[in-house]
């Protein structure tokens, strides 16, 4: 065991955990404590962890196989395992709040899994954070393995067996209709997912929705879009959502598999924001779990 200390920070789910230094090397029992605290507690904040892009790579290759950014591979062909989350550029210059990518990361403030859009979704979205607003910016988590512990046993069963159609141009068409190109629709079609997962290692279950969910396998679009609006708002209750404000020098690990997540919104105009993101490829299809 290491001496990794574990603060929870809500009741459903979340710690965060100081006493390791992850730029240094990490031997195979921490990076195993880790991988566990990740099973128990989905959302995990490192604070005081300034890593640069290489680092962070490195350091999401510890996890799995990192997953290359969809929207530089979709718009351009090019595989980057970062993205920026925010409004500064490479050349340290920022974007206003009327920008198109400044209007095009507003999707990110609807209730998501990173990834559900693509046929093998994230297992893991790494944050490492340089620069955030003087107000605003926060994000927020909610559980979706708390929330289907709290169905009825009925409810339960129901969606058990049931498949859900994840779609991307349809979730980012909410927000800004003509900033997908033909070539990003193209490379990212619509996907099946299982609507109810299972952690391999513990058996909890959660259900999988999200703006990305479009609808369900074999409903009529009417029924089957109440059940997933019903779904995310058990799940996105005020008392259920743990809200973390970040921080610079925050090297923050969330599961996909059963987390959602949402930006709050800043002022683009007036603050500048900064925060790289990396993530880990799912083992495989969610339909072959």
């Amino acid at each position: 065991m290491t001496s990794l200390a574990i603060e929870p920070l809500h009741a459903d789910f979340g710690a965060r955990v100081t006493g390791i230094d992850l730029r240094a090397p990490l031997p195979a029992a921490a990076l195993e404590d880790i991988r566990g605290a990740i099973d128990d507690f989905s959302f995990l904040q490192f604070p005081e962890q300034p890593f640069d892009d290489e680092g962070q790579v490195a350091f999401t290759r510890h996890f799995g196989e990192p997953e290359a950014n969809h929207v530089k591979l979709g718009q351009d062909g090019v595989v980057d395992y970062l993205g920026t989350i925010g409004n500064v550029l490479e050349d340290g210059s920022k974007l206003g709040n009327s920008h198109e990518r400044t209007v095009f990361q507003t999707g990110n403030n609807l209730w998501h899994s990173d990834s559900s859009f693509r046929e093998v979704p994230a297992f893991l979205s790494i944050m490492c954070v340089y620069e955030v607003p003087g107000e605003g910016g926060a994000t927020e988590f909610v559980s979706a393995r708390a929330a289907h512990r709290r169905l009825p046993e009925s409810l339960q069963a129901e969606i058990e067996p049931l498949i859900a159609i994840h779609d991307y141009v349809f979730s980012r068409s909410k927000v800004a209709p003509d900033a997908v190109t033909p070539s990003h629709a193209a490379s990212l079609p619509p996907v099946r997912q299982k609507l109810v997962r299972a952690n391999p290692r513990t058996g909890e279950r959660n259900y999988f929705v999200g703006s990305h969910a479009r609808e369900i396998v074999g409903w009529d679009e009417a029924t089957g879009r109440a059940l997933l609006d019903d779904l995310l708002a058990r799940a996105t209750a005020a008392e259920h959502i743990l809200r973390h404000a970040w921080q610079p020098g925050d090297l923050v690990i969330w599961d996909n598999r059963c987390l959602l997540h949402r930006g709050t919104g800043y002022d683009a105009d007036r603050y500048r924001r900064r925060m790289r993101q990396s993530r880990v490829r799912g083992a495989g299809s969610t339909l072959d779990e």
